[in-house]
Parts: C-alpha cells; structure tokens; sequence
C-alpha cells in the first residue's frame, strides 16, 4: 500500500530555507517539528503494515498531526 508522506518539507518545500532555519535556531520549533515527524512516521508505518489499530486512535493520531502542521506553518510564516 502507498502511503501518502505528510512531512514538512513534502509539505511546503517552498519553505525549506524557513524550515531548515527555524529547526536550527528554535527549540520551539525543533521540538514540535521532532513530535510532527514522529507521528506522521507512526501513522505511515501503520498503514503501510496494515497493522489492526482503531480507526478512533488512528483519526486521532491524524489530528494530533494536523494540529501540529497548522502550529508550524504558523511558526514558518510568523
């Protein structure tokens, strides 16, 4: 099965210069970016192995997600 990639720099390479910067310089940031790729790793893995998980935890690790991109997106324009 393919997966779609959720990361940040899949996500808007128009930022990459911005994301590479912010990850260097905030730990903030850093922080939040570690946790996003984490969970988009976790999520991928899932799906890809067809692992038996809730669709309840798996639609709440994919907003967990969502929020996180959204907080970094907002750090990345800020």
């Amino acid at each position: 099965m393919l997966v779609e990639a959720h990361d940040l720099l899949h996500e808007f390479p128009e930022h990459g210069r911005k994301i590479a910067q912010l990850r260097e310089e905030s730990d903030a940031f850093h922080h939040l970016m570690d946790e996003h790729n984490w969970l988009d790793s976790h999520i991928r893995s899932l799906e890809e192995h067809g692992t038996p998980v809730s669709d309840f935890h798996i639609e709440e690790m994919k907003k967990r997600r969502l929020l996180l991109k959204d907080r970094l997106y907002a750090l990345i324009i800020a």
